[in-house]
C-alpha cells in the first residue's frame, strides 16, 4: 500500500507530481481517492428517445468519419455520425482527433453529452465516448487537477485495484456488525465501480463512517493524554468575592460556565475547556473568574488573543477590575519597545506579574513564567493547534481555557475541539436589545447615509465596512481607502472621519482605534479588522458594503460590534447580489440574531472549510466526509468511538492495529504528538 505510484503504467514524474498535487503519493493515497460523483451508464437510450432536456448516455455505432474543418480562432473540427436502429445522430469533437481517430467502426459506444435537435435531425457536441461494458454501468468521477484527465485517472485506480493487496482493515469486526457496514475489500470495489447506485451509497457510508470514526477517536486519545498528565489542582475556595468586585450582574450561564471551569480546576487533572458564546456574551468574564481563582491559589494566568486590538481592550477592561482586587496584570504584545519587553519578562519570570495578555508574542523564546497555572486563548479558531501547544508549553502543569466567539453547533465542536470539554453561554446580558438587521440594495444608499448622519447628529457613532483596503480591482467593490476620501467629500462632509485597516501599523491602529473609542472619530471606515476586538458602546449603526462578500458568521460577528450599550442598535447589509442562494443568506441574518442559529444554516450553506478557514481549524483535509452535512454520522461515529475507547482506551490491542496506525497518522496530521 506504501509503493510509489509511479510502479504503475504510464506515472513518470511528471504524472507522479499531478497526482501529487491531489494529494496522491501512494497505492493506497489513489485507492482512497474517492469518486465525488457518476455518470450513469446503466440505462442508455436509443438515438430517437433520448430527452433534448438535458446529459444522457446514447448506445450507437460509429458509420462515418468526416475529414478536419478549421474554423475560427485556429480551432479544428472534427465530425462523426453514429447511428442505431431508431435513426442517426452526428456528433462534433472539437480539437481532438485522438479520440476520433481511437473510434472503430461497427463497434457500439455509450456517448455521454446534451442531444440537441428535433425529431429528424439529432446531434450531440463533445461527448464523452465509453466502451460497452454491461459490468461498469457507473463511471467514476473524480476530483482532477491541471493536466490530468478523468479517464487517465479511472485507468490508474483500475490498475491498483488490479495489482494491490488488501487494503488494511481499520474498523473492527464488532463495529462494521453493529452499524452494518461493509468490509475494506467490499467497499472499495464498490466506490469505484458500483453495480448500482444502492451500492455505490453503501460503499459511501463506510468510508464516511471510517473516517469521522478514526477522526472521534484521535480526538479521544489526545483527550485521555491530557487527563493522563498532572496539573497543579487549584484550591477550592468562595467565588462571591469575584461575583460582589463585578459592576454588573452575571447571567445564569456565565456562572455556569464559571463554576465547570473552576471545578475542573481544582483537579490534579488539567483542565481543558472549550467556552463558546455568541457576540457580547460575557466570556471575557470566565477568563476572569479563572485568572483571579488561579491567583488564589498562587498561580499565574495567561491569556492570548489574535490582535493587538483586542489584547488592549481585554488589557483595559481586566487591569481595572482584577486591579481592584489586588491582582497585577500585564501586557505584552509585538509593538513594544525592546526595554518594555524585558521589563514584562522579568515581571513573568519573578511571579510579579499575576495575568499577562498578549498577542503572539507571549510565545517567544525568553517568555518565562514563574508559576503558570492558567492559559486562556481567545477566538480559538484563530490559532492553530500547534499555537496553542506552544503557550501550553510554557506551563506544562497549566490549566487550559479557549473561547470563541465563532458559534459552532454542538457535535462539530466536540468533533473539531474533541479533546476540550465544553461550556456554552447562550444567554445574553440583561438589557442588551437585539440588532435591528437590514439588507439594501445601493439605490437605497442614500436613504441609509442620512440615517446614520441622524445619528451622528445626536452624538452617537458608527461603522462602514469594506471588502477590500484598497484599490478595487472588480466594478461595484468598495475599497475603505478610496471609500473615505469619497465619503469625507460628499456624504459626510463636515463629520470626523477615521480609517482602520489590517495593513497599518499595531501603533496606528491603536491610535485610531483610541480616538474612535473617545469620540474623536464619529464614523470609522474600516475592513473586517473590526470582526474580532472592538468594544464601543457608542456605536450603534454598522454598515456592510458588498455584503454577499463576507460569510453569514463572519456578518454575525460585524453586527455583534453595536448592540454593546442599551440604545437601540441597526446593522444595514448593501448588496446588488441577484442570486437567490445570496439573498436567502442575507435574509437569514435579518431574520435571526441567534449566533447557534446562524452558524448552522452557514455550515450547512458553505461548509467548514469556508466557515471556520480551513487552516486553522486544526482538522485534517476530510477524504469523503462533509461535516457541514454528515453530522447523524458524526454523532454516531462518536459514540462508536466512545464505546471502543472505553474497552481500550489507548487502542494497543493486536486486533486494533491497523486502527492504531491510522489514528497516529492522524494525530500528527492535526499537529498532535503520537505516542
Amino acid at each position: 500500500m506504501e509503493t510509489s505510484v509511479q510502479v504503475l503504467r504510464g506515472v513518470g514524474v511528471q504524472r507522479a507530481a499531478q497526482l501529487e498535487k491531489l494529494g496522491i503519493r501512494t497505492i493506497q493515497d489513489l485507492l482512497l481517492h474517492y469518486p465525488r460523483g457518476y455518470v450513469d451508464l446503466s440505462r442508455p437510450h436509443s438515438i430517437q428517445s433520448a430527452p433534448l432536456d438535458g446529459p444522457c448516455a446514447v448506445l450507437a455505432t460509429v458509420v462515418k468519419k468526416s475529414g478536419e474543418t478549421r474554423i475560427r480562432g485556429g480551432m479544428k473540427l472534427y465530425k462523426v455520425t453514429v447511428e442505431d436502429t431508431s435513426g442517426s445522430m452526428e456528433l462534433t469533437f472539437f480539437n481532438n482527433r485522438y479520440a476520433v481517430d481511437a473510434l472503430s467502426y461497427d463497434t457500439p459506444y455509450l456517448f455521454y453529452g446534451r442531444v440537441e435537435g428535433n425529431f429528424l435531425r439529432r446531434s450531440m457536441a463533445s461527448p464523452m465516448v465509453y466502451p460497452l461494458r454491461p459490468d461498469r454501468p457507473f463511471f467514476p468521477i473524480y476530483r482532477l487537477t491541471a493536466g490530468l484527465s478523468g479517464r487517465v485517472l479511472a485507468n490508474l485506480v483500475d490498475q491498483a485495484l488490479e495489482r494491490s493487496p488488501a487494503l488494511p482493515e481499520v474498523l473492527p469486526s464488532a463495529i462494521r456488525e453493529e452499524h452494518d457496514l461493509w468490509g475494506i475489500g467490499e467497499a472499495i470495489r464498490a466506490i469505484h465501480h458500483p453495480a448500482s447506485l444502492e451500492e455505490a451509497q453503501q460503499a459511501r457510508r463506510r468510508f464516511i463512517f471510517e473516517e469521522l470514526f478514526t477522526l472521534a477517536v484521535g480526538m479521544g486519545i489526545l483527550k485521555s493524554r491530557t487527563h493522563g498528565s498532572t496539573a497543579v489542582a487549584m484550591h477550592p475556595c468562595d467565588l462571591q468575592p469575584f461575583y460582589d468586585a463585578l459592576p454588573f450582574p452575571l447571567t445564569d450561564a456565565q456562572r455556569r460556565a464559571i463554576e465547570e471551569l473552576t471545578a475542573d480546576m481544582c483537579r490534579s487533572i488539567p483542565a481543558n475547556r472549550l467556552v463558546q458564546g455568541d457576540v457580547g456574551s460575557g466570556k471575557t468574564m470566565v477568563a476572569a473568574a479563572g485568572a483571579w481563582f488561579a491567583w488564589k491559589s498562587g498561580a499565574q494566568s495567561a491569556l492570548m488573543a489574535p490582535t493587538e486590538l483586542l489584547a488592549q481592550q481585554h488589557y483595559e477592561n481586566l487591569s481595572k477590575l482584577l486591579g481592584k482586587l489586588g491582582m497585577q496584570v500585564g501586557l505584552l504584545t509585538g509593538s513594544h519597545t525592546a526595554a518594555q519587553k524585558r521589563k514584562i519578562r522579568e515581571a513573568l519570570a519573578t511571579g510579579k506579574i499575576d495575568l499577562c495578555i498578549g498577542t503572539h508574542a507571549l510565545l517567544t523564546q525568553g517568555v518565562e513564567f514563574q508559576n503558570l497555572g492558567l492559559v486562556v486563548t481567545d477566538e480559538q479558531h484563530r490559532f492553530g493547534v500547534a499555537q496553542r501547544a506552544l503557550l501550553q508549553q510554557k506551563g506544562p502543569r497549566a490549566h487550559t481555557l479557549v473561547m470563541s466567539a465563532t458559534p459552532i453547533p454542538r457535535t462539530l465542536a466536540l468533533m473539531i475541539y474533541g479533546e476540550l470539554d465544553l461550556s456554552v453561554i447562550d444567554q445574553m446580558p440583561p438589557g442588551r436589545q437585539p440588532v435591528k438587521t437590514y439588507k439594501i440594495s445601493s439605490p437605497k444608499q442614500d436613504r441609509a447615509f442620512g440615517f446614520i448622519r441622524e445619528h451622528l447628529d445626536k452624538g452617537f457613532q458608527a461603522y462602514i465596512v469594506c471588502p477590500l483596503v484598497e484599490g478595487a480591482q472588480e466594478v461595484g467593490l468598495h475599497a475603505a481607502t478610496d471609500y473615505l476620501e469619497e465619503l469625507s467629500q460628499k456624504y459626510f462632509k463636515g463629520y470626523r472621519l477615521g480609517l482602520l485597516h489590517g495593513r497599518m501599523k499595531a501603533a496606528e491602529k491603536e491610535r485610531v482605534m483610541s480616538s474612535f473609542k473617545r469620540g474623536e472619530i464619529q464614523l470609522l471606515v474600516s475592513t473586517t479588522v473590526v470582526e474580532v476586538g472592538v468594544d464601543v458602546p457608542n456605536a450603534v449603526i454598522m454598515l456592510v458594503e458588498n455584503a454577499e462578500r463576507f460569510g453569514l458568521s463572519q456578518l454575525h460577528q460585524l453586527r455583534g460590534r453595536v448592540g454593546r450599550g442599551k440604545v437601540q442598535s441597526y446593522c444595514i447589509l448593501v448588496s446588488d447580489s441577484r442570486a437567490s442562494e445570496t439573498l436567502d443568506r442575507l435574509q437569514m441574518l435579518c431574520r435571526s440574531s441567534n449566533g447557534f442559529e446562524i452558524a448552522e444554516y452557514d455550515l450547512k450553506t458553505r461548509g467548514p472549510g469556508n466557515f471556520l478557514g480551513q487552516e486553522q481549524h486544526g482538522l485534517p483535509r476530510m477524504r469523503i466526509a462533509d461535516l457541514s452535512t454528515d453530522l447523524r454520522e458524526v454523532e454516531e461515529a462518536q459514540l462508536a468511538a466512545q464505546q471502543l475507547l472505553r474497552e481500550d482506551p489507548q487502542v494497543t490491542a493486536p486486533e486494533h492495529a491497523p486502527l492504531r496506525e491510522a489514528v497516529e497518522r492522524l494525530i500528527q496530521a492535526v499537529g498532535g504528538r503520537p505516542n
